[in-house]
This record gives structure tokens, sequence and C-alpha cells, in this order.
């Protein structure tokens, strides 16, 4: 019975490597149990970004009637503080303690951050909306406190996330930094994927108390996961539990970014992760418009497209891994990921001139596939370029860059939309003229992202290392 046993483990543990996605990230000294655990604070993350950018969109809009513009400032909110988080990883790399931590203390109090924003949130929405239960109340204070409330979640989101990618790359080995990097973002596809699947069919019946118990519920989640994410996951350094001696300045940020910025091509790293980011994210919220106006594609139909590019993602994220954990270079692997791009985004333009709905959807899986690509390269690239003392800062400033581009894109994509519909052009090639536009500026983006970073993402190909900027 022991032999077979025995057996039995030795089969379910080749299961893993097999069929589960970055199961090989798992390491002796980061097993794959440990590793999930810790990746639950990207779930939190997921359903945060799902529950502001998603759900609450709708919900504010429709069921609590706000209007609009109100509605689009409350959920930019949150991207004011996504320039600090260079400022977070670079505090979180040279904390000091009693304790003896310099990573958990960051992230618990972007957990704090954020399940606070989450408990004031729901009342917060009520008051703003003026509807029955908050007749009397001044409209300043509805607000003020939802204001306050997007800013908190927010201000929670950008520390957990940018925090917690510099505690898994310290307790990754370089070799498996690719594989859990993939792992991060596949658990954080997750959380948004199964929490948009929750929150719609908790609102479905909407009601007010319905809303307090989603969005307090939440809070709850998010402290739930993130205390299993911290639980004994980073050791105690004894050197950091000690004041600073007076003969030791205090570190200074403006020093140590000065510092990451003069080390190899740092400077045209986050240029080319900000034009890439640009040039996939300008289409955002344009995809769904354009299938329903200019495909004549249903609700469902097009509801169905974020699937599509969630899932070109998810692939382009495992494809990644397994390719960079062999030993490619990160930056080359961006650069297909921009390459790939190009394509993708032809197809969708032609899918206008073709009135083909296959050939859009292909276009969207293939933009979420160099997407996915584009973003585990870069992250890679970074991860490995900063020295070990400035991880943090190195992954903030990777954050900033990524989300203020992701942010600008979702924003500057409708205005150029809106810009050349009300243009003397406007109807130049029927319904998508506008949107021929805005694909034609992504194309551009992606090829400039190619040219600026061509010496880094074909420096295998040539053997050139260390480009100057």
């Amino acid at each position: 019975m022991n032999r077979l046993s025995k057996m039995a483990v030795n089969r379910i543990a080749t299961v893993g490597p097999r069929f589960l996605p970055f199961a090989d990230a798992a390491s002796e000294d980061l097993p794959l149990s440990r590793l999930l655990r810790l990746s639950m604070f990207q779930v939190s993350v997921g359903m945060a970004m799902v529950l502001l950018v998603g759900t609450l969109n709708r919900v504010m809009i429709v069921e609590l009637e706000v209007p609009a513009s109100i509605v689009g400032i409350m959920i930019s909110l949150p991207l004011l503080f996504a320039p600090f988080r260079a400022l977070i990883g670079f505090k979180s790399d040279t904390h000091r303690s009693a304790l003896g931590w310099r990573r958990v203390p960051y992230i618990w109090k972007g957990t704090l951050l954020q399940w606070g924003g989450f408990a004031i949130m729901p009342f917060a929405l009520i008051v703003l909306s003026g509807q029955e239960s908050a007749a009397g109340a001044p409209e300043w204070i509805g607000i003020l406190s939802a204001a306050i409330s997007f800013l908190l979640v927010g201000a929670g989101v950008h520390t957990v996330q940018t925090v917690g990618l510099a505690l898994a790359t310290d307790l990754a080995p370089r070799e498996d930094q690719p594989n859990v990097v993939g792992l991060m973002y596949v658990m954080l596809l997750v959380g948004m994927i199964v929490s948009a699947l929750l929150f719609g069919m908790w609102l479905e019946d909407f009601y007010h108390a319905k809303l307090i118990k989603v969005i307090q519920g939440a809070a709850v989640a998010t402290m739930v996961f993130n205390v299993i994410a911290l639980w004994k996951m980073e050791a105690r350094d004894r050197s950091r539990a000690k004041p600073r001696p007076e003969s030791e300045p205090e570190p200074s940020f403006r020093e140590a970014w000065g510092l990451f910025t003069r080390g190899p091509n740092a400077r045209k790293l986050l240029w080319v992760i900000g034009l890439g980011t640009l040039g996939f994210g300008l289409s955002d919220v344009l995809l769904e418009p354009f299938g329903g106006q200019v495909l004549d594609m249903s609700v469902a139909a097009t509801t169905k497209l974020t699937a599509s590019v969630a899932g070109g993602t998810l692939v382009g994220f495992a494809w990644a891994s397994r390719v960079l954990s062999r030993g490619y270079d990160p930056m080359a692997m961006a650069g297909w990921g921009a390459l790939v791009g190009l394509p993708a985004f032809a197809a969708i333009t032609f899918s206008a001139t073709l009135q083909s709905e296959p050939v859009f959807v292909f276009g969207t899986m293939l933009a979420g596939f160099g997407a996915g690509l584009f973003s585990h390269g870069t992250l890679t690239a970074t991860m490995r370029s900063a020295p070990k003392a400035q991880v943090g800062l190195a992954l903030g400033a990777w954050g900033a860059v990524q989300a203020t581009s992701a942010g600008a894109g979702i924003a500057l994509g409708g205005v150029f939309r809106d810009a050349v519909l009300h243009s003397p052009i406007g109807d130049m090639f029927g319904a998508a003229t506008p949107y021929f536009f805005v694909y034609a500026i992504e194309l551009a983006l992606l090829v400039a992202t190619i040219v600026v970073g061509y010496r880094l993402m074909l420096s295998r190909a040539f053997g050139i290392e260390n480009a100057p900027d």
C-alpha cells in the first residue's frame, strides 16, 4: 500500500509542470503552493480593477443615474497615483522597521488603503446619486466622499501591486523570474474574470443594500487575500531592525533615481514601455463600439471581445514565460510583441472593409497576444536590469510608466475618435472613419516603439550590449 501511495503522489506531482501554466516557476526555495499563495495579492488587485473600471462604471451611470462626466472623473482618479509607483518602490527598497521587514509594511499599508476606500465607497456613491435614500444630503458631500474613496482604492492598488511584485522578485531565483511574472499576471487575469462574473451576478437584481454588501464584501475579500499572500512570506532581517547609524545618510529618492536612469539603456527602456503600452491601449475603449457601429455586432457578441483580448493576453504570457525561462532575451520578446501588434491592428482595420466579424475577432485576439508578449518582455527586462537594492524602484518605474500610458491611451482613444468624427473628414470612409484614424495612430506608435528600442530588442541577434541611450 505504501508503494502504491508513493506512486500516486509522484504521478500527481508530475501533473503540475505538465498541465498547470507557469508551474515550473516553482523551486526548492519557492514551492508552487507558496508561489500561488503569494500571487493572491494580484487577485485582490484584479478584483479592484474590475470593480472600478467595469462594474461601478455601469452601476453609477445606469442604476444610480450619476452624470457620465462625474463618473469619468471618478474612475480616472486612481491614475493620479500611478506616477508615484517609483517612489513607493524606492521606499520599500530602503525601509527599516522594528520587525526587520521592508516589503510587508508597504503591502499592509496598501491593503488598509484599499480596504478603507471600499468600506466607504457604497455609501458615498448612494449620497452622490441623490436618490431617495440619500435625499437631503448636500451634493458636495457625495462628490467629496466618492472622490476620497476612489483615491484610497487607487493608492492601495498601486502600492500593493508595486511592492508585491518586488517581493516576488526578491524570492524568485533569477532563472525563474519570467515564469513568476507570468504566474502573477495570470492570477491578475483570473481575479478580473472571476470578479466580473460574480459582481455581474450579484448586482443583477440591483438595490442600494445589495450595492453595500457587494462593495464591502470586496473590502473584506481584499483583506483576506492580502493577509494570505503575506503570511510568513518575507524573512525578517535583523540588520533592518536596527536604527540607521548617524554616519549613514538617509537614502535620497533623487539620487537613487539618478543612479537608476544612468544604468544601461534605462531611459530608452522606459520610452519603449510608454510608447508600446500607448500603442496597444488607444483602442481599449473603442473595440466594442467599433464592433457595434461598423460590423453590426450584437451587445452579447461585443461583450465577448473582452474575453477574446484576455484570452490572447493569457496565451501571450504563457508563451513568453516558456521561451524566456529558456534564456531568450526579454527585450527581443517585447519587440516581437510590438511586431505582432502590427498585423493585429491591420486585421481589425480590414475587418471593416471585408465586413467580417471573424477577422475582427481574430485581430483582437492577436492584439491581446502581442500585448502579452510585450508586457511580459518589458517587465522581465526591468526586473533583470535593476540592481538587487533597486528592484522596488525599477518595478515602480515600470508600473508608473505602464499605468500612466494605459490610462492616457484609454482617454486619448476616445478623444481622437470624437475629434475625427466631428471634423470635415469624419465620414470619409463611413462609420469606420474615426476608428481607422485611431488604429493608424496605434500602428505608428508600435512602429515608433520598435524604432526607439531596436538596439535593445535586437541586442541578442546582433550582439549589441549596453548601447548608450
